[in-house]
């Protein structure tokens, strides 16, 4: 096959007609999205990231998703790159660009690539499937691994910089960006950089004068990403806990939740020593399992620390029992579930939002969990430490619902916040508090289903305490009178109906007159913001209601009911979400609908788009107004469109009209409470 271009292909046609900026001269730059395929264990994680990040510096909006297998070495993992000058951060179905570096996966994976797409390939390969409309570019990797140097083991872990150098001088990314890139992955450690930029810069020469650019790809520097930060979600969580004063976590290892803890123990190195005698003043245990975790974080929030776990579905199973006991023994702990595809082992790699429902009625007999539902950077980071004030608020395990596609993904985000507010530790009574008014540990006082608490250390004589998970009457001494038992479980529920004006609302986004709503949660929100920009550029106008937390509160109804349709976006087979608003809101219960989706993969707009549309079935629109900003300060904006609707019309064409307004939801939110 020989090295350079080996076919020209005819100029490249959009696959998603929503996506895309075409230069006068047929340039494509900064709108199109890169798939990288490689074997797992082979340090392409390195490579990709390399190319993220120096995209992410030229001030160009992208995200990266790492498709992997649930192996150590050998299977095939494929890394996605968008990249979106309006800033669109969902999964693409396609890519135009394709790095092959896998000869195991390569004939399916040039299947996948549009019409008008790009393929490197590695050169050393015999031969390679054909298509009339891809421009192939052959790449010589052992070539520039040779000429660079490098020896040993060491030259099978930077053959991938091969195709980064390469990519670099097709796209036209500044070799500087790639070292500032590498410098930051590999923590400042120039020689380590220098090993990897010698490979990038033999590919990057090579191509310069062996191959022509022969397709319409570009890249070019904006300003969009000054002042953001990159990170995953697993990250931000742990450094919001770090702010929340998490004192002791306790933890099994199991993908996708081990960089919760892995950044939890960075960050606690870093922040939770003793200025005096350099000690840890913080302690994370890794248990024997995930049933000895729970137990030990119970035992620890029964003592007053701020405790917590990191897990993932099956891990939530062993839970259960213990969950149970903090839920009636009324003790607070942080569990942080990062969802992986369920049933069972299940596909343990791949994303989902599977544990909803089991999560939220955790524990047997009558019980009902508060879930906190992050979809972003920010939410990760303010949860974080927000699941702690609800957990001691509330004396109750809080549960954290993230997913591995915000978990273990590089997502971008304005800078946190510090915390404006103290620690919140809820009613916790001092020696001198029990001297006063007495203490009886379960006796609900305030009418809130809230009672008072002690903490061990308390030297007053009648702090003391039994944390039972039998029955009990409300001054914990054992009883199965029905009375007391009664008393009590009704007691918990108007706790949690206490909850639901202690949890983050939901944000809303309604447009007036719109029949149509949508409710969501978690990261299903990037594809759902893109989808409906591109609803409304064909005039058919959607209102959303994004969930943050359980228990649903009164706004929840009040959307439904101001809409005749709602679908329930969410990523599992069988709407769990839908089915918890079905059984709490039965009133308007028959304006839901399920739109649901599991294959393991983040949802795409384009997904959503065609499963509205389906739904809809060609009923007539009208082209109503958008209210944007609160209630009192609401502005009209005339969206264009003739309102009709077409099954089966793949993408929605056309200008939005909405050019002023942030696509990413961030200006045009109305937190449900704070607008």
């Amino acid at each position: 096959m020989g090295n350079g271009m080996i076919k020209e292909a005819p100029p490249a046609q959009q696959s998603d007609p929503a996506d895309g900026l075409s230069a006068n001269d047929g340039t494509i730059v900064n709108d199109f999205s890169i798939v990288v395929a490689t074997a797992n264990g082979t340090g392409s994680q390195t490579a990709n990231m390399a190319i993220l990040r120096a995209l992410f510096k030229m001030g160009i909006p992208v995200n990266g998703k790492n498709i992997f297998p649930s192996n150590i070495q050998g299977l095939p993992t494929w890394y996605h790159i968008r990249l979106s000058k309006d800033g669109y951060t969902a999964r693409r179905h396609t890519s135009e660009i394709l790095v092959a570096f896998n000869q195991t996966t390569v004939v399916q994976d040039i299947q996948t690539l549009p019409p008008g797409g790009i393929c490197l390939y590695n050169a050393d390969w015999r031969s390679i499937p054909q298509r009339d409309d891809v421009t192939y570019y052959a790449v010589p990797v052992n070539e520039f691994i040779r000429d660079s140097g490098m020896k040993g083991k060491l030259k099978d872990y930077l053959s991938n910089m091969a195709y980064v150098g390469a990519l670099a001088h097709l796209l036209a990314i500044p070799l500087e960006r790639l070292d500032d890139a590498l410098l930051f992955l590999f923590k400042g450690k120039r020689r380590t950089v220098d090993s990897n930029m010698a490979v990038v810069r033999v590919a990057y020469e090579w191509a310069a004068a062996n191959l022509t650019a022969a397709h319409p790809y570009r890249v070019a520097p904006m300003n969009e990403t000054e002042g953001l930060i990159m990170m995953t979600g697993n990250e931000a969580a742990a450094l919001g806990a770090v702010f929340g004063g998490v004192t002791f976590a306790a933890w099994y290892p199991i993908t996708p939740s081990t960089s919760v803890i892995d950044a939890l123990n960075g960050y606690l190195a870093q922040m939770r020593r003793d200025p005096a005698t350099g000690e840890a003043t913080y302690a994370v245990v890794q248990a024997e399992d995930e049933l000895a975790a729970v137990g030990m974080i119970i035992g620890a929030g029964f003592a007053g620390a701020r405790a917590m776990t990191a897990t993932s579905g099956p891990g939530i199973s062993l839970m259960a029992e213990y969950v149970g006991l903090g839920y009636f023994a009324e003790v607070p702990a942080v569990i942080w579930d990062i969802q992986r595809v369920g049933p069972s082992t299940g596909l343990p790699t791949r994303t989902s939002q599977g544990d909803v429902l089991f999560t939220y009625y955790l524990g047997h007999g009558d019980t009902k969990n508060v879930i906190l539902l992050p979809s972003s950077l920010r939410e990760c980071f303010d949860f974080g430490y927000m699941a702690f004030d609800l957990a001691d608020t509330l004396q109750t395990p809080v549960f954290v619902l993230s997913d591995l596609d915000l978990g273990m993904n590089n997502w971008m985000s304005e800078p946190f916040d510090y915390p404006a507010e103290p620690l919140k530790r809820g009613k916790v009574l001092s020696a001198a508090d029990v001297a006063e008014r007495g203490f009886a540990r379960y006796r609900d006082l305030d009418g809130d289903g809230i009672p008072y608490r002690t903490l061990p250390g308390n030297e007053h004589p009648l702090a003391a305490y039994f944390a039972r998970g039998t029955g009990h009457n409300d001054a914990a001494v054992y009883s199965e009178r029905p009375d007391d038992w009664r008393n009590n479980m009704a007691r918990l529920a108007r706790k949690f109906d206490t909850a639901r004006s202690l949890v983050p609302g939901p944000v809303i986004d309604e447009v007036e007159g719109a029949e149509i709503g949508i409710i969501a949660y978690g990261t299903t929100r990037p594809a759902i913001d893109e989808a409906r920009d591109r609803l409304a550029a064909d005039g058919i106008a959607t209102s959303l209601l994004r969930l943050r937390a359980l228990p649903i509160n009164g706004e929840v109804e009040a959307f439904i009911a101001r809409h005749e349709r709602v679908y329930v976006i969410e990523m599992n087979r069988d709407g769990q979400l839908q089915t918890i608003l079905r059984a709490e809101l039965p009133e308007v219960a028959t304006r839901l609908e399920s739109l649901a989706l599991l294959d393991g993969m983040p949802l795409t707009a384009r997904w959503v788009v065609e499963a509205i549309m389906a739904a809809e079935q060609d009923r007539p629109r009208r082209a109503p107004t958008r209210r944007e900003g609160s209630a009192e300060g609401a502005t009209e904006l005339d969206l264009p469109g003739d309102g009709s609707l077409s099954p089966g019309n793949g993408l929605p064409r056309g200008d939005s009209g909405l050019t002023d307004m942030g696509h990413d939801g961030h200006n045009r939110e109305v937190i449900a409470g704070e607008g």
